[in-house]
């Protein structure tokens, strides 16, 4: 009868301290949330980048893109005017502006082989190259992160991120090109994509959206 006792006190203590308690599940680890918490800030941008690619920044190129010839004769007429007809840019008049062009010429010069590939075109026909196409996967700057209207610092938690965000951007340009075998010195190359302006002296680095290159004659 004692033991009966000492059992049913025992019972009762614990049914007490289990009615204080929260039982808390372990997370899952394979759940969305959980697997979004364990990525880097690369991938995550990495994994924005490819979501938008698509639907909304070629989208934006496409809507703002302008001859680049038409461009250059803007340009020297009135720079702000230019800007403000064709340019996209983040918000605050002291960031540069980004433009969205298109146009061909002959390749005059191909570096294919380093991380930072690029492509030197002539697009005025004077021989001389005054474009250059930047190929990657190592890609100069953040034009095509810029010229998004809808991708805005505050939106994100610091410079750190919103910086691997335009690496990702840079990184998707680079994976959709494709590059024709053998030497591809005077052919004909077609280009669409973004540049950031630095002034009428330089020439434009494009970060290209599209590419395409005439058949060899």
């Amino acid at each position: 009868m004692r033991r009966l006792k000492w059992v049913s006190i025992v019972a009762v203590g614990l049914l007490i301290s289990l009615s204080g308690c929260k039982i808390v599940k372990n997370p899952d680890p394979d759940s969305a949330g959980q697997a979004d918490a364990n990525l880097t800030d690369e991938a995550r941008m990495a994994a924005l980048a490819r979501d938008i690619w698509d639907t909304d920044v070629l989208p934006t190129v496409a809507e703002h893109l302008v001859p680049i010839d038409d461009l250059r004769v803007s340009l020297a007429q009135n720079e702000q005017a230019a800007g403000q007809s064709h340019g996209l840019r983040p918000e605050g008049e002291a960031n540069p502006w980004n433009f969205a062009v298109s146009g061909s010429g002959s390749i005059v010069e191909a570096n294919t082989t380093s991380r930072a590939a690029k492509l030197q075109v002539d697009t005025t026909g004077d021989g001389a190259a005054d474009v250059t196409v930047q190929l990657g996967p190592v890609i100069r700057g953040t034009a095509i992160r810029d010229a998004m209207p809808f991708l805005i610092f505050t939106d994100f938690r610091d410079q750190i991120e919103f910086a691997k965000l335009a690496g990702g951007l840079n990184a998707m340009a680079h994976e959709r090109l494709s590059l024709p075998e053998g030497d591809i010195i005077g052919r004909t190359v077609s280009f669409e994509g973004v540049f950031t302006y630095r002034d009428l002296a330089s020439a434009p680095e494009v970060v290209p959206t599209a590419l395409s290159f005439e058949a060899p004659e």
